[in-house]
């Protein structure tokens, strides 16, 4: 299975992701950026626009942090054939949004970070740990 048909099978399992009553799918590093060489799958109002590469290695070294439980990768659409679509990514911690902001270089910084999932959106099921919570980072 090339990377394409597996991202494509796992984005829909739940449903056409296009379709706003879908539960938005929350992928895992690995399942997001395996084989996605799009630019602008993620990050593409960004200037100048990150590969997938470059924002994998930032992302991964935020993991790390002893603060950070997981990261999780929002798929807001599926329109490009090449790859889905993403201007979310969903940081499991237990640091305060303003404080997760600040892990990203300018260049990279999303355009809001705030706690919490998102009001009006179904997302796949998720278990968040005590002590932690979710923080969006978001890219308009």
């Amino acid at each position: 299975m090339s990377p394409l048909e597996r991202i494509t099978k796992r984005v829909n399992q739940n449903g056409d992701v296009n379709l706003p009553e879908t539960p938005r799918p929350l992928l895992t590093l690995t399942e997001f950026f395996d084989g996605n060489k799009t630019v602008g799958s993620i990050g593409c109002n960004l200037t100048p626009t990150p590969t997938p590469s470059e924002l994998y290695e930032i992302l991964t070294r935020i993991a790390y942090r002893t603060d950070v439980h997981d990261i999780r990768v929002q798929i807001s659409m599926f329109d490009d054939p090449d790859w889905p679509f993403s201007d979310t990514v969903w940081i499991i911690t237990s640091a305060e949004s303003d404080d997760v902001s600040k892990w990203f270089d300018e260049p990279v910084r999303p355009d809001e970070c705030w706690s919490g999932w998102t009001d009006g959106v179904s997302f796949e099921p998720y278990e968040v740990p005590p002590e932690f919570n979710p923080v969006a980072c978001w890219w308009d």
